[in-house]
């Protein structure tokens, strides 16, 4: 499989159709008071009515079984909104798949995730590793590659070995449990779904003997896309799924870009996206990662994968922005980061508009005023954090010369510094409260601002490396 070219290639018609017998579970989180007449949520945030109809083929607790029709294409919009999520009871067994392994230079991982898979069928991909990589067992299969050709490439020449009609990609550093497998591909009864990937947390260790680099890795990972199942879309909560541990469906894979070394499970999953099939996030199966255990190795690499943005953004435009917001609420998030009595008065005017609305589109919906308030309330946060997070970690070096010139936006940019780091950390600890926080507020804010000044200064290094701005351009909506 070589490279790919840059637009997305259906390699077979998307068959939406949901089988007899797959079930899905509307989040409850969305029927305010548990009225399931009118569901508000999803990402980004809609609202969707059940009709008398609907709500018939509902049970009370808001699980819905496919078996004619009516049933097929309402569990199918309730599942595209984001609203509801699958519960399929039945799918592939893991016989149906094959395992493949990208490594260069890593024999120890590549023999402690052979021992977690035993018994599955596997192919070790050597990428030119200066010393070789040797296996054993009557399942593995060992592809050497001449040269370094790239995690990318890799995949791809495993991939293409396979005879399975699924692949399972595993870096050599993950560790996955027994039943990973089991648990994953039953989203694959849903005929639309291409890749479905696992939550990826930290190997085990105690905080003792784990160093703050770790332990911040372990808690907040760029590859933990979080403790909540959803569907993944670009622009969304969870845009992507790292290649580090997923699963594809042949059928459906165009094979990862080997013109790219960063950023490439990115580009295939919106690829993929933009072909029209489905990306699943399911965190319930967990594969352990070996993160880094120092603060220079971790930052290096947060300053590697920023330089995959210019990549993105010249392959999938304003998927790859910064910052997405309607020109409304743009100008109501900079009024109030004026801190002015004239900005304030601006964003309320705006803010009103919006909310009125709002109100409106919501109609009969009981409650709907304070629905309205509360949602105008969501985005106006969410941009804030938007512009927060860009200004700390996209932005930086221009914010650095302002904070120079200027008094007043030095005072600001500290405030948008501490505030979303605080912020971020309260999210995380909501999420997951029976985790517990892997360290103080403080601590982690310190340790994002540097991680967002290494990943900003990748992606600056890329997108003048590259002479394109593409991933600074922020995209503005009516």
């Amino acid at each position: 499989m070589t490279a790919v070219d840059k637009q997305p290639q259906a390699t077979a018609t998307v068959d939406n159709t949901l089988p007899d017998g797959f079930q899905v579970q509307i989040d409850m989180r969305c029927a305010r008071h548990r009225d399931l007449r009118y569901l508000v949520g999803g990402s980004p945030t809609r609202m969707l009515r059940l009709t008398d109809a609907a709500l018939g083929m509902t049970s009370a607790d808001g699980r819905i079984e496919v078996c004619d029709p009516a049933t097929r294409s309402l569990a199918r919009r309730l599942l595209d909104s984001g609203i509801a999520n699958p519960r399929p009871m039945f799918g592939p067994r893991p016989d149906d798949v094959t395992v493949v392994v990208p490594v260069r230079g890593n024999q120890s991982g590549v023999d402690r995730l052979l021992r977690a898979v035993a018994g599955t069928k596997v192919i070790v991909v050597d990428d030119g590793s200066p010393e070789p990589i040797t296996v054993c067992g009557a399942d593995v299969t060992l592809i050497r590659l001449d040269e370094n050709r790239g995690p990318s490439a890799a995949r791809n020449v495993g991939a293409d070995a396979a005879t399975t009609d699924f692949v399972a990609f595993l870096d050599s550093d993950v560790v996955p449990p027994a039943d990973w497998l089991t648990m994953l591909l039953g989203h694959f009864s849903d005929p639309a779904v291409a890749i479905v990937a696992p939550r990826i947390v930290g190997l085990s260790r105690t905080d003792r003997d784990a160093s703050i680099a770790e332990r911040y890795e372990n808690g907040y990972s760029s590859l933990d896309m979080g403790p909540e199942e959803c569907a993944v879309v670009p622009g969304s909560r969870v845009p992507y799924v790292p290649s580090a541990a997923m699963v594809v469906r042949r059928s459906t894979f165009d094979g990862f870009d080997e013109s790219l070394r960063v950023a490439e499970d990115v580009d295939l999953c919106w690829r993929t996206h933009k072909a029209g099939w489905r990306v699943r996030y399911d965190p319930v199966a967990r594969v352990s990662h070996d993160h880094r255990t120092d603060v220079r190795s971790v930052l290096d690499r947060r300053r590697y994968y920023g330089t995959g943005a210019s990549y993105l953004a010249d392959r999938h435009g304003g998927f790859a922005a910064p910052v997405v917001m309607s020109i409304p609420m743009a100008v109501a998030v900079v009024a109030l980061l004026t801190r002015t009595r004239i900005g304030l008065a601006i964003a309320v005017i705006i803010l009103g508009q919006l909310g009125m609305r709002l109100r409106q589109r919501l109609g009969e919906l009981p409650g709907a005023p304070l629905v309205a308030t509360q949602m105008t309330g969501r985005a106006v946060g969410f941009g804030l954090l938007q512009a927060g997070g860009a200004v700390c970690r996209h932005y930086w070096p221009v914010a650095l010369i302002l904070a120079v010139i200027s008094a007043r936006f030095r005072r600001l940019a500290v405030e948008m510094a501490v505030a979303e780091g605080v912020v971020s950390w309260v999210r995380h600890a909501v999420a997951e409260p029976a985790a517990g926080p892997a360290m103080g507020p403080l601590t982690y804010t310190l340790f994002r601002r540097l991680d967002d000044l290494a990943y900003g200064a990748g992606l600056w290094q890329g997108a003048l490396t590259h002479r394109d701005l593409g991933a600074l351009r922020p995209v503005l909506t009516t």
